[in-house]
């Protein structure tokens, strides 16, 4: 009986929410002492009085629910949203009433939205749209679902606060982090030297010697093979090979360790971010992802998957592959990690990556030049991430 008597109730109500305001307490009681008052002294003047009173708080009840109904909500985000950073919005009010306007507005969204700021609307005319441009601020990566927003009034006489919930149906992906954090800045040097380091000098090899193309610099004309011909060469080199990083994220993390793999995530997030701007390829892995960046998809591809990536445990960790790159390793296992063949590689667990900061180390293994084109020997070096010597 219970459960039916509150789904009439809310059947009644058509889905709105209603809480009388102190001043609609004031104005009840105040009613109800001219109705005492009335009926002990049969006095008419007070009867009308009365009756104005009831008639004004039916009318109040009766316009509010008004100015509510036919109010539609859209809610338009950009395509790629960030943790942590703003992101502005658009949203858009409109009223379906034909002829009846909508009077003194309030529009909240519920934490999941992004939206703190609560907006206010004076007017909205019948069978008009309003614009307002927001600012949507997500605190944690992930996909929110939940986009209620709730139209509310006090209209006309605020005796009632009446609300409306409004379910907006989108899903917003929001993806990790992408800003750095204490210590981010100073690993993504130290990785970047690696990469200049192993890549330098390609790029400038002699190709092969080709007939002149309009437009083409004069800078490389090969003059011996010119006069040979009879025709301007030139010289081509080999097209420089961009640098590669090959950045791995080990998903068997047990729960005691659920916040350094959110500062992984993050962390990850932000390397192929910056990696990625600056036209290096990246070869990003888990147990269950395997892309490369520019050959299989886009950064964002890789910032999609981080946005929803959860631990697993008991996926082992797999092996490296074996190609001329510099390779970045977040493991809360580093002995088993150093087993599967990551050696000389940098290496980021529980304790070397922190909320507070950042203490990339080399792993050493009889393996530890595997990451290095040039072959150079770098088993021992155990430096911190911002290249200092431990």
């Amino acid at each position: 009986m219970p459960g039916f008597w509150r789904k009439f109730r809310n059947w009644v109500a058509g889905g709105i929410r209603q809480q009388v305001t102190l001043g609609g307490v004031l104005y009840v009681v105040t009613a109800f002492l001219v109705g005492v008052a009335a009926f002990a002294s049969a006095n008419n003047l007070l009867f009308l009085l009365l009756a104005a009173m009831l008639a004004a708080f039916l009318i109040s009840n009766f316009i509010s629910r008004l100015t509510l109904a036919g109010l539609e909500l859209e809610f338009q985000l950009p395509d790629h949203i960030s943790a942590r950073r703003k992101a502005t919005g658009r949203i858009q009010v409109t009223n379906e009433k034909r002829w009846t306007p909508s009077f003194s507005i309030h529009l909240t969204g519920v934490p999941a939205t992004g939206v703190s700021a609560p907006l206010y609307f004076a007017m909205i005319p019948g069978r008009a749209e309003v614009f307002e441009v927001v600012e949507a601020l997500f605190p944690a990566r992930g996909a929110y679902s939940d986009n209620t927003f709730h139209f509310s009034t006090r209209f006309p006489f605020g005796f009632v606060e009446r609300r409306v919930p409004v379910q907006v149906g989108q899903e917003v992906l929001v993806y990790p982090c992408i800003d750095p954090q204490p210590g981010f800045e100073e690993l993504l040097t130290a990785v970047q030297g690696d990469m200049e380091s192993q890549f330098r000098g390609r790029g400038h090899d002699f190709y092969r010697i080709r007939p002149y193309e309009m437009y083409e610099s004069a800078r490389h004309v090969d003059w011996r093979a010119t006069a040979h011909t009879g025709e301007l060469q030139v010289r081509e080199f080999a097209r420089e090979q961009d640098p590669l990083i090959q950045i791995y994220l080990d998903l068997d993390v047990a729960p005691a360790e659920a916040a350094w793999f959110e500062t992984a995530v993050d962390c990850c997030a932000f390397l192929v971010w910056r990696v990625s701007q600056r036209g290096a390829r990246v070869h990003f892995r888990t147990q269950g992802f395997d892309l490369r960046l520019p050959e299989d998809g886009d950064v964002y591809a890789i910032l999609k998957y981080l946005a929803v990536v959860a631990p697993v445990a008991g996926r082992p960790i797999g092996a490296p592959h074996d190609e001329p790159c510099v390779q970045v390793v977040f493991t809360s296992h580093p002995e088993t990690a150093a087993e599967a063949g990551w050696a000389g590689c940098w290496m980021l667990d529980p304790g070397t990556l922190r909320g507070g900061g950042t203490t990339a180390a080399r792993a050493e293994g009889a393996d530890s030049n595997r990451s290095h084109g040039d072959g150079e020997d770098r088993r021992g070096d155990a430096r911190r991430g911002d290249g200092s010597n431990q």
